[in-house]
């Protein structure tokens, strides 16, 4: 008789991957490090259960938008107020923080509940080459792969 065994919170072991976002499509990069935030790329996955791996992400400001998305495309924000709606494109948010730019596009691929922000927090992105998780021994993730 076969079980589907489920993960239990306490069971997950996870790992560290590094990404160098240099030269890379944001949608293409942030699928693939949605994949791997929820734990969809191993064979224990479980749906209620944040089974993901940690996630550095380097080299942020080097990601690349195709077409005219960078001054097309904008970011907005509401702080709640009257008036408090702010747009910024996408080229001076490059400029300016680009690990937002990363973080909103994962997010957008991840559930939208408690699981979804707990997995959120397993995101680290960085702007320039160096991060500060060299202890984690991150190893390299292949994002070309399908």
């Amino acid at each position: 008789m076969r079980q589907t065994t489920f993960a239990k919170p306490g069971e997950v072991q996870r790992q560290w991957r590094l990404v160098d976002a240099e030269g890379q499509r944001l949608g293409r990069l942030a699928t693939r490090i949605a994949v791997v935030l929820m734990g969809k790329h191993r064979p224990e996955y479980t749906p209620h259960v944040d089974t993901g791996d940690f996630v550095v992400v380097t080299n942020a400001e080097k990601v690349v938008l195709t077409g005219a998305k960078a001054q097309q495309k904008f970011r907005k924000t509401f702080s709640g107020h009257p008036g408090g709606q702010r747009m910024e494109s996408y080229e001076s948010l490059l400029r300016r923080r680009p690990e937002i730019v990363i973080e909103d596009a994962v997010r957008r691929m991840l559930p939208k509940s408690r699981l979804g922000r707990q997995m959120m927090r397993k995101l680290k992105v960085y702007r320039g080459a160096d991060h500060p998780h060299q202890a984690q021994r991150p190893e390299p993730m292949d994002v070309h792969a399908a």
